[in-house]
């Protein structure tokens, strides 16, 4: 490629936006900060010439966008969601006219939040809107919540044909004793245009998934059967076909134990040309990617394992999501290419774009001639591009996160620092843009999860409070994943007493190293990370100043309840554990230890921690007479995904902490 492409990178580079330090008063930075991301998910049409594009709707709610990028014209609004508790997740393209999306809608009954997914299909000027799930109806016997998913595209090679997932209930005709008792999850192929339907796989009571080989055939199910309490095991069961065969044969187990760790080969797609699963499983203590022939041998390969972390995510492209790749986190993420085609094109970008070092292949053309990409990095929050393998040309689409244009970022350091048992413990310091590193306001802020880890990256909220002065440590506590089982422990709830000392000795190291100035050291956190906030303090409460949670869990036993009419309530049962780590390890029941100031944000249609937990939290701490304030956010669900929202969480948040560190408040 070399010349052309460089030069096309180089002038891309010499008309960019740079990226200059000047002072911005609070309110400008929430409001740039607080800002959803304009282009939130992006995706290529089959003949590469139109990209559909999911951005902001001014207030709330999001708009479908599609844009000629051939034309290079502006880009044309199609449909509009506005509705609270409606989220638009994703659009594809179906066809070169027409596109399929999946929406989302979260209610409340006062008890319970229950959240449901619909399919629509649309052509691409947003006309004909057609909703592709069947749903409940007035014969339905139960509720239908799950509205399908695509599985595969352009069925046999016909464009505007996808192979969805369908739940089926039993359904009693009115005035009649007729009752059809199909029931479980089973697959369809439909015609995205006209509806037609036509039934490939019927309903399986305990089917949970089922995976193609990109070329309109289902090859694997998985099974997961319901005990007669009407809770989910932890196992689940696949099974395979071999080519052109109806017959279901056994593949593999994969068993979940009650610390939520999975045991056994976990299959993620079908290579048709040589006939093998893709899946992950256990080499030792870490996380290894696997191929199993699906020939009836039961022949299996490790195809990517590493020493010091878990290999734990697929990398896959095209309309065949054709699996060209496998990726782990270390002090970044790194991806490993099968593909030599892609390995060369990603590592050039890299080269091309200094300032986005981290590539990422989100879609492509039919025969993949072009390629949608984000690069991004620390300090970018990214831009998306289309290339074109024929011509070699780079050309720029949208920028993530515009109203970051301009602004000042800071740079994301991995560091490691001792816990009190001597263990080293990885994570990221970030430091305002500028400044010496030396005798900051700072903050520790823990990740959700606890199943999860904070990686290299941009971070809207770790940026705002960097520009805002504060130093922020991410720490990868104990109890994180993708380090491989040892480091999980039990998880970070059984294990909390690890997981929250971890938390905590960051912040003692900001202090010792003297990044931070003893009197402002702050905690935030978000989900488990608000859980980690509040405990952290109940632990040791002469070490933060100030306590920031959103969406937290504050009381464990609370949190099993959530789940109690739930058919997985077994396995979270398990996950949370009994005995006295779960009194001892509830921040609302401890409340009268909590030394700081605490401030408390959660939406009222929180799914994954009821808002529950916030409003007992805080009434613990009134009660103790502790200070404290909850603002609840109406119609919100977990992440907050409202401008309005975010910019107050910014607002009041970076107030508080200013407020609570005896900072000014400019």
């Amino acid at each position: 490629m070399g010349r052309k492409f460089l030069a096309i990178a180089a002038l891309l580079l010499a008309g960019s936006t740079p990226v200059v330090a000047f002072a911005q008063d609070a309110a400008t930075l929430a409001r740039k900060f607080g800002a959803l991301e304009g282009v939130r998910q992006m995706s290529l049409s089959p003949d590469g010439t139109h990209v559909a594009y999911i951005g902001p709707r001014p207030g709330s709610g999001q708009i479908l966008y599609v844009a000629d990028v051939t034309a290079g014209g502006m880009p044309k609004p199609i449909i509009t969601v506005r509705n609270e508790g409606e989220t638009l997740n994703w659009c594809a393209w179906a066809s070169d006219t027409r596109l399929v999306c999946s929406m989302s809608l979260v209610t409340s009954d006062g008890r319970n939040t229950l959240g449901f997914t619909r399919m629509v299909s649309l052509d691409a000027d947003g006309s004909n809107v057609a909703r592709l799930s069947p749903g409940s109806n007035s014969n339905s016997l139960e509720l239908v919540q799950d509205g399908g998913t695509v599985i595969d595209w352009d069925v046999a090679g016909k464009p505007g044909t996808v192979l969805m997932t369908r739940a089926f209930v039993p359904q009693q005709s009115i005035g009649s004793n007729v009752t059809h008792e199909e029931r479980g999850l089973g697959v369809e192929l439909i015609e995205a245009r006209t509806l037609k339907r036509q039934r490939v796989e019927k309903a399986n009571r305990t089917a949970v998934e089922y995976i193609t080989d990109g070329h309109g055939n289902v090859r694997i199910m998985g099974l997961q059967e319901i005990a007669g309490t009407g809770r989910a095991r932890p196992e689940v069961r696949y099974l395979y076909r071999k080519p052109g065969s109806d017959d279901w044969q056994p593949l593999s187990m994969v068993t979940y134990n009650a610390i939520g760790l999975g045991t056994g080969f976990n299959p993620y797609a079908v290579d048709s040309a040589k006939n093998v699963a893709y899946g992950f499983d256990r080499a030792g203590e870490y996380t290894a990617l696997y191929s199993v022939a699906l020939d009836g041998s039961g022949a299996r390969s490790l195809v990517l394992s590493k020493p010091d972390a878990d290999v734990d995510k697929l990398e896959r492209i095209g309309r065949d999501n054709r699996v060209v790749g496998a990726s782990y986190a270390t002090e970044r993420r790194r991806v490993e290419y099968f593909d030599p085609v892609l390995q060369m094109l990603a590592r050039a970008l890299g080269r091309a774009l200094p300032g986005q070092p981290q590539i990422d292949f989100i879609d492509a053309s039919a025969g993949e001639a072009k390629l949608l990409l984000i690069a991004s990095s620390d300090t970018d929050p990214g831009m998306t591009y289309l290339y074109d393998k024929t011509t070699k040309q780079l050309g720029p689409l949208l920028p993530i996160r515009p109203e970051l244009a301009g602004v000042a970022l800071g740079t994301m350091k991995p560091v490691s620092f001792p816990a009190a048992d001597g263990t080293m413990i990885p994570g990221y310091l970030t430091l305002p843009p500028g400044s010496t590193g030396k005798g900051l306001p700072a903050i520790v802020m823990p990740h959700g999860g606890p199943s999860a880890r904070d990686e290299w990256g941009f971070d809207w909220l770790v940026q705002f409070y960097a520009a805002r002065g504060f130093a922020v440590l991410q720490p990868n506590y104990r109890g994180s994943s993708g380090y491989g089982s040892a480091w999980y422990q039990k998880n970070g709830f059984q294990s909390w007493r690890i997981a929250i000392g971890d938390v905590n000795d960051a912040g003692r190291w900001l202090v010792k190293e003297g990044i931070a100035a003893p009197d402002k050291l702050a905690t935030v956190g978000w989900s488990y990370g608000g859980y980690a906030a509040l405990q952290s303090s109940v632990v040791d409460p002469d070490l933060y100043k100030a306590i920031v949670a959103i969406a937290p869990v504050t009381d464990l036993e609370k949190l099993r309840g959530e789940f109690r009419d739930f058919t997985n309530y077994a396995i979270v049962d398990k996950f949370i554990g009994t005995g006295p780590h779960v009194r001892e390890g509830s921040p609302a029941q401890n409340a009268a230890l909590i030394k700081a100031p605490v401030l408390l944000f959660h939406g009222d249609k929180d799914q994954n921690v009821g808002i529950g937990e916030s409003r007992l939290m805080a009434d613990k701490l009134r009660g103790a007479g502790k200070s404290v304030q909850l603002v609840e956010f109406p119609g919100l669900t977990h992440n907050l995904a409202q401008m309005d929202a975010r910019v107050r969480l910014l607002s009041e948040s970076d107030a508080f902490l200013r407020r609570s560190l005896g900072m000014p408040a400019n």
